[in-house]
């Protein structure tokens, strides 16, 4: 892989192996002359070793340089020293040497030449390979630019959707606690309706237990007050259709109570106002008792006021006999002025 890559790139390379095998500075620009010479066919200057090794001053490398010439100078002179030889033949035996030198030098030269040619077609080659890595590379990184952006977008598509849900679920845990309240609530409401309707229905046959046992009464009275008094049959039947029209009042009371029920239960929706309007309610209904109780005294009141002219009748004996013969059409009178 080393022979396609560039001459700068294989030189920098190079020197870099020299630096680590020749740690004297003088022998590294000895070596970086000789590579630059014989390997790449550069022409070493005190400049250029000076660039590539950065080390010593700058006479150092003047004096390696100039030392190298002279050595390759030298090297390329060639001296056949033999003491049986003649000197013409030493001479011609030099000029041989130095011509297959020549030669040599010419053909490796040439050598050198078809070996940079095959480099710089592998170098074309290599770097058209080169040129379509990159740019398959650059295609490659454009996916998978795509692909990052896509990613990207797809992570802040997923941590919305997180967000959201986190948000629907403490709307959905809100909600329920607002169910589990309402529920609470509704079922306060329940109990509050239930004891409700308990203490109506408790005041209410509390109402009619009073109410039977008022009539009951009246009832009993009146039986007596029509079995003791015979000829009071005006005042009697005056006061049972006062009692008839007390026990009107009090269904239409129940009718009432009933509505009044059926009114608490369409509004079942507000306890407190429920309760308010059963606490009224009740208080009606206390006060109409209280008042069915002024009126069954009253009653009473004019039963006995009804029951002691009798008494005195029978007391006094002309009085009694005078209001039974009576005329007829006196009777017929006051039957006229019955109530109803």
């Amino acid at each position: 892989m080393s022979d396609v890559l560039p001459d700068e790139a294989r030189l920098a390379a190079e020197i870099a192996r020299l630096k680590a095998g020749f740690p004297k500075t003088r022998d590294l620009y000895r070596e970086v002359c000789a590579l630059l010479f014989f390997r790449f066919g550069i022409t070493p200057t005190a400049n250029r070793l000076y660039q590539l090794v950065k080390r010593g001053s700058m006479s150092t490398p003047t004096q390696v340089l100039g030392e190298f010439w002279v050595e390759l100078r030298e090297k390329s002179r060639v001296r056949i020293d033999h003491p049986d030889l003649p000197a013409d033949l030493q001479a011609a035996a030099g000029e041989l040497v130095a011509t297959l030198w020549t030669r040599s030098t010419a053909s490796a030269q040439t050598a050198l030449d078809v070996l940079r040619v095959e480099a710089e077609a592998e170098k074309v080659v290599a770097q058209n390979a080169v040129t379509s890595m990159e740019g398959e590379l650059s295609r490659t990184e454009t996916a998978l630019e795509q692909r990052t952006s896509a990613l990207l977008a797809a992570q802040v598509r997923i941590q919305e959707l997180e967000q959201a849900q986190a948000a629907g679920e403490a709307t959905r845990r809100a909600l329920d606690a607002e169910i589990t309240r309402l529920q609470d609530e509704n079922a306060a409401r329940d109990l509050a309706l239930v004891q409700a309707r308990a203490d109506f229905s408790e005041e209410l046959e509390k109402l009619r237990a009073s109410t039977g046992l008022a009539e009951e009464r009246l009832r009993a009275t009146g039986k007596r007050a029509l079995l003791e008094i015979e000829r009071e049959r005006v005042a009697s039947a005056r006061l049972q259709k006062e009692l008839d029209a007390a026990t009107r009042r009090t269904e239409q009371g129940e009718a009432r109570h009933r509505s009044e029920l059926q009114a608490v239960q369409a509004q079942l929706a507000d306890a407190q106002h429920q309760a308010g309007v059963l606490e009224g309610s009740l208080v009606a209904v206390r006060d109409a008792s209280a008042g069915y109780a002024r009126e069954l005294g009253m009653l009473r009141q004019q039963m006995t006021g009804a029951v002691a002219p009798r008494s005195s009748g029978r007391k006094g004996g002309a009085v009694t006999v005078t209001a039974r013969k009576q005329p007829r059409a006196t009777r017929k009178a006051a039957s006229a002025k019955k109530p109803g």
